[in-house]
């Protein structure tokens, strides 16, 4: 797997731990001990998934998230020693992908990591001259036109926006704020519902196939596709 994992945990013998397991699979691992120094190397690298410790010096885990999303959709696992359900929320609502109570087995993170990169890898959106592709979902970004199972679907400018966007962000989770910013600008002066408002349109026009945009609860929407075998 040609992927690279960016570990950045405070606990040296943790990291090393983390570090020698991911190495078997043929990942390529980069370490940081706390959130200053994993900034500057997710800045000068390419990375494909971050496993992020909360409780760190200097500069916490969820600021770290929250400056990475700001820039970036990269995967992220979110490790910690709580293990209270609000502490999960704040971290899937700031656009973390996985969560990882502490203690926990170097064997089921190595699987969440390769699940994780796997789903990453098949869900990326396919684009041939203009022509977003998911399993059966195809949106022509020239013309605007989707089309869903080989059948078009008649979307207004903002929900066609938004399922560009999720569909060019297949399989990671969008918090509501993110979407309001991305599909309707920072000077829009509406509320989260709108977000809310307009999914429920698109899932209205897609028919069966409505479940390929999931509700994650307390943190926002994931468009996921199975695709054909």
């Amino acid at each position: 797997m040609d992927k690279t994992v960016l570990i950045v945990e405070d606990e040296g013998r943790m990291r090393h731990l983390i570090s020698d397991y991911l190495k078997r699979e043929g990942l390529k691992i980069l370490e940081a001990e706390n959130g200053i120094q994993a900034l500057e190397i997710f800045k000068r690298e390419k990375i494909d998934l971050i496993i992020l410790d909360i409780m760190m010096p200097l500069m916490d885990g969820y600021e770290v998230c929250t400056n990475i999303r700001a820039h970036s959709d990269v995967l992220i696992i979110m490790l910690t020693a709580k293990s209270e359900e609000d502490d999960k929320l704040l971290g899937y609502g700031l656009g973390a992908d996985d969560y990882q109570t502490k203690p926990f087995s170097p064997k089921v993170l190595t699987a969440k990591v390769k699940a994780l990169l796997k789903r990453s890898e098949l869900g990326e959106s396919k684009s041939d001259n203009g022509i977003t592709r998911i399993d059966t979902l195809e949106i022509n970004e020239l013309s605007h036109n989707v089309s869903l199972d080989g059948d078009r679907i008649d979307l207004s400018p903002k929900e066609y926006d938004l399922l560009l966007y999720l569909a060019k962000n297949h399989g990671i989770v969008l918090s509501r704020d993110k979407l309001l910013t991305n599909v309707w600008g920072y000077d829009f002066d509406g509320d989260l519902r709108t977000v809310d408002t307009h999914v429920k349109r698109v899932r209205q026009k897609l028919g069966n196939k409505a479940d390929i945009i999931t509700t994650v609860r307390g943190s926002g929407y994931k468009l996921e596709a199975e695709f054909e075998k």
